[in-house]
């Protein structure tokens, strides 16, 4: 989300756990708030981008299909692959904290995998590739889920997440819980992306003095980091297409009903779905692949009957050849308008880029009414109450499906008392500090727990306004993005291009529950802060966005375009890691 964000110095005395095939080993690690690192060189930014040999074999950017490569070759394990991963935490962890929990039998998952390939029986590409979980996806192990919050510790669930199952039957091997805005952002409303009282504050290699992006914040500095090839977020409204493009990976936004919520703490029943994230697209269809599906014990999962590819979506992965007569709408004065200029004029040489390749370019393909659905002023999920009308605002009503789906979610845990938002509050206030209970009391919560307190007030009433701002935000969102899609004099368009760094891009999304995905396209000069091109399609349109963003990667890949995904450069390493300044590129 894109909420002002502010970051606070990072949490000390934070216990990694690594296991491995003799036992659990326990590793101490005080991070101090001023890094080994005086001063960024370039050198000093080489070295953070460089990971050891893993076994003689360079890991280094790997994509799945490489690492599988080597695995079936006899090149490299499982268990050497996460141990190499492993190992990359600790040279990362102190500076830009992507990982909150490792799993303590992590090697044990690798090894079990290798043996099942020794015996012949490889289950498909994620087979023995490590991976990370945002830290509100349950796990039923020796992980807690805590939502970041320490309200939570302790507790136990009653299974593993639905995704996190589908990918343990695809024989991925979780490394871990990957650090996280708390309670995925809806606790504050001015707050420090990727900061939690569990995990501590998470930042960007390309510019550690400034917002990485979030909720998913570790999830995404993880994969950008090559701490893991690919990584679970979850998104609400930006949680997911926000830390991707700030960290210049890919990130999928999925159709909310494409993948199962069923052991993901909840936010917006209406509103959340599960993404992943990858360096490259392939990566992170790959692990989309792996997660979407029907869900006894999701209901919104059934609408996807009949709308997804049976052969899964890694089929429409393509090249740049498939451009070639595409048609892209752009929504200038919806969303292009409000990229600053050095921005834009990249981007835009992109889209030249992608028309050359055989593309038809259409501007002016408008989200219909967006002079009434999207803010002036940035990224507002209150607008509606901005402009004087409540019951046209998105958080209206995720505030009160807050309160109702968290305590549906909190009933079935075990070894807790926290069973309502009103524990949460009461939680918080008699641990003032470390949950920033009041405003500006910690320095990561600067306007408290606002967002908390807002949800209580609501005692989960699905009253008249209630109804009216849901009705209001889907249906106008849905028809905003269709017409855009149907052009009235130029006809259909297979996807809309958009700037994401524009918060309101994947706001509107949000709203309608309808799929993105963006792809690394640049680095602004003067922040070093990466950015994002996107495509947006119509619900469970996953399969044409695939296609196209892949197209437009290796489009970016064979043309040598600078404007792709490019390295970090550690700006700001020796900065002490406290409060920062807004998310904006211009800083």
């Amino acid at each position: 989300m894109s909420h002002t964000s502010l970051a606070p110095p990072l949490i000390v005395n934070k216990t990694l756990r690594v296991g491995n095939a003799h036992g659990l080993q326990l590793l101490d690690h005080e991070f101090l708030i001023r890094y080994p690192l005086e001063n960024v060189t370039v050198n000093a930014a080489e070295k953070l981008n460089t990971l050891d040999l893993c076994n003689d074999v360079v890991i280094e950017e790997a994509t799945i299909d490489q690492l599988q490569n080597y695995m079936s070759e006899g090149k490299l394990t499982s268990v050497q692959l996460t141990a190499c991963y492993i190992n990359r935490v600790f040279q990362v962890e102190g500076f830009i904290n992507p990982v909150l929990q490792l799993n303590p039998d992590a090697l044990l998952i690798a090894k079990k995998t290798d043996a099942e390939r020794a015996a012949g029986h490889v289950r498909g590409r994620l087979h023995g590739i490590p991976f990370l979980i945002k830290d509100n996806i349950a796990s039923k192990d020796r992980l807690q889920t805590t939502a970041g919050s320490l309200a939570l510790v302790g507790s136990i669930v009653p299974r593993d997440a639905f995704v996190v199952s589908q990918l343990r039957k695809a024989g991925a091997v979780l490394m871990g819980k990957a650090t996280l805005s708390e309670w995925a952002d809806i606790r504050s409303n001015v707050y420090s992306e990727g900061y939690s009282a569990t995990g501590g504050q998470a930042r960007s290699s390309y510019n550690l003095t400034v917002n990485p992006g979030g909720s998913s914040s570790g999830s995404a500095t993880a994969v950008a980091n090559n701490v893991v090839p690919f990584a679970l977020g979850t998104e609400t409204d930006g949680s997911v297409i926000n830390p991707a493009e700030r960290n210049a990976i890919v990130g999928i936004k999925p159709t909310v009903g494409l993948t199962s919520r069923a052991g993901v703490v909840p936010e917006s029943i209406h509103q959340d779905t599960v993404g992943t994230f990858g360096r490259t697209v392939r990566d992170a269809v790959y692990a989309l692949n792996a997660i979407h599906g029907i869900d006894s014990r999701d209901n919104y999962t059934f609408a996807q009957v009949g709308k997804t590819p049976p052969e899964g979506y890694a089929v429409s992965l393509s090249n740049r050849t498939v451009l070639r007569g595409a048609k892209f709408g752009l929504p200038w004065q919806s969303f292009w308008v409000r990229t600053d200029p050095e921005q834009q004029s990249i981007l835009l040489e992109l889209v030249h880029l992608i028309r050359d390749a055989g593309a038809v370019i259409i501007n002016n393909t408008e989200i219909t009414d967006y002079q009434t659905l999207i803010s002036p002023d940035g990224w507002n999920w209150d607008y509606g109450s901005t402009r004087g009308r409540p019951n046209e605002s998105e958080y209206t009503y995720v505030k009160v499906d807050f309160y109702n789906n968290l305590q549906a979610y909190l009933s079935e845990l075990k070894n807790t008392t926290i069973r309502s938002v009103a524990d949460v509050v009461q939680f918080n206030n008699d641990h003032a500090y470390a949950e920033g209970a009041q405003p500006n009391l910690n320095p990561a919560f600067a306007s408290g727990q606002d967002g908390l307190l807002a949800s209580l007030a609501t005692n989960g009433e699905m009253n008249e306004t209630y109804w009216q701002a849901l009705s209001f935000c889907q249906s106008s969102t849905r028809r905003g993005i269709d017409d855009a899609l149907h052009h009235s004099k130029f006809g259909e368009v297979d996807a809309l291009l958009v700037p994401p760094d524009v918060g309101q891009t994947y706001q509107i999304a949000a709203q309608a529950g309808y799929p993105m995905i963006t792809i690394p396209a640049g680095v602004h000069s003067k922040s070093g802060m990466p950015f994002g091109l996107a495509l947006k399609g119509t619900a469970f349109a996953e399969a044409g966005l695939v296609k196209y963003a892949s197209a437009i990667e290796d489009l970016q890949m064979v043309s040598g375009t600078q404007y792709r995904r490019t390295r970090p450069r550690w700006l700001g390493l020796g900065v002490d890691n406290v409060p920062v300044d807004t998310q904006c590129f211009g800083c």
